[in-house]
């Protein structure tokens, strides 16, 4: 027997069938926690997030366009989820000191490294969340300008204009005299 469509198990979870919207959750849950932690940096804010998204999504399942896709629309509320969680907490992405560190480098070095590092995060959670978002995923996830577009559902155009602004900004904040 085939496993059900997506849209076999929206049509169920929308009549009240809480299995069917559990087999969507397990589906889809991986990639959801994925965008929640690219976004976030924080498993355990990423996992709260995933969670939450899953619970807005059932909430305005009956608003979703069976002749789209799911996986991109669920995905899409994570990254919103995400994003208000960012502009309401302003967090700041915690240092990754193993990633700084060079066993070759002697220990003067080591702190210059760091030091540019955490400029580099400031730098960086200072952008605004649209901004921080599309870095992210170019220079950290290394996702294509296509697959950022279709991921935050804007056009290709958006991308490279708030890319080339966030590097922009980057720059400034970078380069401006202490």
């Amino acid at each position: 027997m085939n496993a059900p469509t997506d849209r076999d198990l929206i049509l169920r979870a929308r009549r009240g069938d809480a299995e069917a919207y559990g087999d969507l959750v397990a589906r889809h849950q991986t990639s959801v926690f994925n965008v929640c932690y690219r976004i976030l940096h924080n498993r355990a804010d990423a996992e709260d997030l995933a969670q939450e998204t899953f619970i807005r999504a059932l909430d305005r399942l009956h608003t979703f366009d069976l002749e789209r896709e799911f996986s991109p629309w669920i995905r899409r509320v994570a990254a919103n989820l995400c994003l208000n969680h960012i502009e309401s907490h302003k967090p700041s992405a915690p240092l990754d000191e193993e990633r700084d560190e060079d066993k070759t480098q002697g220990p003067s070095e080591q702190v210059e490294v760091r030091e540019r590092s955490e400029q580099i995060r400031s730098a960086l959670a200072s952008l605004p969340p649209h901004y921080r978002l599309v870095v992210e995923l170019r220079h950290y996830q290394e996702l294509s300008y296509d697959e950022i577009a279709s991921e935050l559902n804007i056009p290709l155009s958006d991308v490279k204009s708030h890319l080339f602004r966030a590097r922009k900004l980057l720059a400034e904040k970078l380069h401006a005299p202490d």
